[in-house]
């Protein structure tokens, strides 16, 4: 096993983004010692978490002149099994849990690919975000969130006439 963190191991898809939650690990790539067991602490927090490899539900998010719209790849669940919520004012959570299917006495099981467990995604919203007036809809394994902006009001201009 190498000795050399790997920075340049998990891509992420925005270099920066102001409203993102997202908690950069610092120790990522480096070998910890966890019960003779070599893994880096992201690996070792991820484990430990109550979350699975559903965790990484893909999120969109693109601002148009009217709203900020989210839409989050949730294949397979049904609406009652996702939650939308906006927290301390300007955070917008969306969250879920995908059950295990239930193993049947005499099932042989080949492969186990589709994943399980709770996700949480937090999305830190900016100030013109109405969020008194979200609004969510799911359709063919895809929630769109859209939060509504506040209408910026064009500054009045009045021309001066110089004088002289």
């Amino acid at each position: 096993m190498s000795i050399i963190p790997n920075f340049f191991g998990r891509r992420r898809t925005n270099v920066f983004d102001p409203f993102s939650l997202d908690v950069w690990d610092p120790f990522e790539g480096f070998p910890f010692n966890n019960n003779n067991n070599f893994g880096s602490l992201s690996d070792q927090v991820r484990s430990s978490s109550e979350t699975s490899s559903f965790v990484s539900a893909n999120v969109d998010w693109r601002e148009t002149n009217d709203a900020h719209v989210f839409k989050a790849d949730v294949p397979g669940l049904k609406k009652e099994e996702v939650k939308v919520e906006v927290e301390d004012d300007r955070v917008l959570q969306i969250s879920g849990e995908r059950n295990k299917e239930s193993e049947e006495k005499g099932d042989t099981w080949h492969r186990v690919e589709r994943s399980s467990g709770k996700f949480v995604r937090r999305f830190r919203l900016p100030e013109n975000a109405k969020v008194d007036q979200v609004k969510a809809a799911m359709e063919n394994g895809v929630l769109t969130v859209t939060v509504p902006k506040v209408e910026v009001k064009k500054p009045d201009v009045k021309s001066i006439q110089i004088s002289g």
